[in-house]
């Protein structure tokens, strides 16, 4: 451990699994504090247990408009601080518009824009009075390559990334850097959709990443010296070919 987010408070939304979850290890094994968020109580507060008296929970329906919004007061009273935010949570849908089912992209649209932006716009004005902080999303390389088998899910996250890139510069005025990790395939709960065959092949043919892979991506954007921003980070395991 080298203690480089020593004294630092982040809070992650979605951090009861998968990336979220990796990136409050990593973060707190660097001497951040975090406080996890998301819906699971008893896994969050199991998780918490495990993770040491660093790590915090914070139970938010993120589909909650009201819970999403009022969300800074219980990270302060918390942790006493916020210096990073992680907009993580996000849904994964696929497959062929034409057999696709739209209340289904309805809820996957909502957690992976609305309750992204929403979240950021809660936490945004702390940051900008204190002068310092970071705002990070999780992305996707779908962000910035129209992937043909996934079109709803690279919608939402090409709506991510204009609002990283556009609300980036509204802000860097004040000290606030905001940017995204923008991962090819990853294990994680996002994929429990993908037939057993494709994943077994996926796995065997390296072109699937661990969480952790874009956790240690993460801290290398969060502990840049604060005159430089990470903007756009992209990861891709090497056998993918986008």
């Amino acid at each position: 451990m080298a203690d480089i987010m020593k004294g630092k408070v982040a809070a992650i939304t979605g951090a009861a699994s998968g990336i979220g979850l990796e990136c409050a290890r990593t973060l707190i094994a660097e001497g951040a504090t975090v406080v996890l968020i998301d819906r699971a109580k008893d896994k969050l507060d199991a998780l918490c247990k495990d993770l040491g008296e660093r790590a915090k929970p914070l139970v938010v329906d993120l589909l909650n408009g009201a819970e999403v919004s009022g969300m800074l007061p219980s990270i302060l009273d918390l942790a006493g601080r916020l210096d990073i935010f992680h907009a993580n949570a996000g849904a994964y849908i696929g497959g062929a518009v034409a057999e696709g089912d739209p209340d289904a992209w309805d809820r996957m649209l909502n957690l992976n824009i609305n309750a992204a932006f929403r979240s950021v716009h809660a936490v945004l004005p702390h940051m900008i009075a204190q002068k310092t902080g970071d705002i990070l999303f999780t992305s996707s390389i779908a962000g910035v390559v129209p992937v043909v088998w996934e079109p709803i899910y690279a919608a939402s996250k090409f709506a991510v990334q204009a609002f990283v890139h556009s609300t980036r510069r509204q802000v860097a005025q004040h000290g606030v850097r905001v940017g995204a990790v923008l991962p090819g395939p990853v294990v994680t709960a996002l994929l429990d959709d993908w037939p057993k065959a494709k994943m077994e092949e996926a796995l065997a043919n390296g072109s699937l990443m661990q969480p952790k892979e874009v956790a240690e991506a993460v801290l290398f954007m969060l502990s840049r010296p604060r005159n430089v921003t990470i903007r756009d980070l992209v990861i891709l395991p090497n056998s993918v070919d986008l």
